[in-house]
């Protein structure tokens, strides 16, 4: 294995890694009743980004006290992210107050997504908070650039929670945001190897973000129960809910998930049908109390074909900094040969 002294010396240097002061360029993204001070803390002190989410706390006072327990596990100089997700909603939750609370606290970056997000990264970027806003088309990150988001989190259908209607993959995704955008991107959805952060950066993308992987890992404040379901799941272990209802989910693949699919079916476009099926306080109580993952509707990503392990986050960290910078060093420059015909005149036209 690699002694710790060669992981040391290890850094991946991006775009992202400078605007957002971190050392590797690995984001941990918000997720719903996941994204508690603990695990972002974690993530923070290995050299990545934590997130901890702000909706998962019943109201912006107790917000508060989840930054500042954030605040007290983080090692000197290390930065963290909230995560602000604007949520269709009937009763929406007072996010001028939360928004206030993230401002309030001096936390550095805050991760947007959701509908409509040009009023809050406006309120955002006058307060000095760096912007990452989460999507899933280029037509919405380019407007979230022109909008004043610092970088785009570019989530590919692989996702696990909410991929949006278009079902297009991150190879293609990244490989379009890089010709679109003039902002720095991040890979979202699908990924949790060394092996694929060096994929995403050789697509244009400037880091990664991982939600599922994080999951798995000691940190997590999850139940283990949850934690070998991953392990133990493979790529075909998802399925998609909600779709009758504009909002489709990918979540893990159990009897509660096919009964929502059942009444969609029977009952298209009817939250009111499934909503006791695929209420947040569900897998809550799955997460947190019994572990049990065939108890209800809870989001995870097609990653979990590539989770075999539950590390520590800064093993897990390192594990992929080192896997990535094998890749980039090793095994691509082995694949280029002499300089054949055919590059002179590639690099003649790019001298044109």
């Amino acid at each position: 294995g690699l002694r710790a002294r060669d992981l040391d010396a290890m850094v991946l240097k991006t775009r992202v890694t400078e605007l957002l002061k971190i050392e590797h360029p690995i984001i941990q993204g918000g997720m719903h009743h996941v994204g508690y001070a603990t695990l972002a803390a974690a993530v923070s002190n290995a050299g990545g980004l934590g997130t901890v989410t702000a909706l998962t706390q019943r109201t912006p006072e107790l917000l508060r006290d989840e930054i500042r327990a954030c605040k007290a596990l983080l090692k000197p100089g290390k930065p963290f992210a909230v995560n602000f997700t604007l949520l269709p909603s009937l009763a929406p939750p007072d996010y001028g107050a939360y928004a206030q609370v993230i401002v309030d606290e001096g936390v550095p970056v805050v991760e947007t997504a959701g509908r409509n997000p040009g009023k809050w990264i406006a309120f955002f970027k006058k307060h000095g908070v760096t912007v990452v806003h989460k999507c899933v088309a280029i037509k919405h990150a380019l407007t979230a650039q022109r909008l004043g988001a610092d970088c785009i989190s570019m989530d590919g259908f692989e996702c696990a929670g909410h991929p949006g209607e278009d079902d297009v993959g991150n190879l293609v995704l990244l490989a379009k945001a890089k010709t679109a955008l003039t902002i720095p991107y991040v890979a979202s959805g699908g990924v949790g190897t060394g092996e694929q952060l060096a994929a995403c950066l050789a697509l244009g993308a400037d880091g990664v973000n991982m939600g599922t992987r994080f999951m798995a890992t000691k940190e997590a404040p999850v139940h283990d129960g949850i934690k070998a379901a991953l392990v133990k799941a493979d790529e075909r272990s998802t399925t998609l809910v909600m779709k009758s209802v504009g909002n489709t989910e990918r979540v893990y693949k159990n009897d509660v998930a096919r009964r929502v699919q059942e009444i969609e079916k029977e009952n298209p476009g009817k939250i009111e049908a499934i909503r006791h099926l695929v209420s947040g306080e569900n897998y809550r109580k799955s997460f947190q109390e019994s572990g049990d993952p065939d108890s209800s509707v809870w989001s995870c990503g097609v990653v979990m074909g590539l989770i075999d392990d539950v590390p520590t986050c800064e093993e897990l960290v390192r594990r992929m900094v080192a896997d990535a910078e094998r890749v980039i060093t090793g095994r691509l420059p082995s694949m280029v040969g002499g300089r054949s015909g055919l590059w002179s005149m590639v690099a003649g036209r790019s001298r044109l």
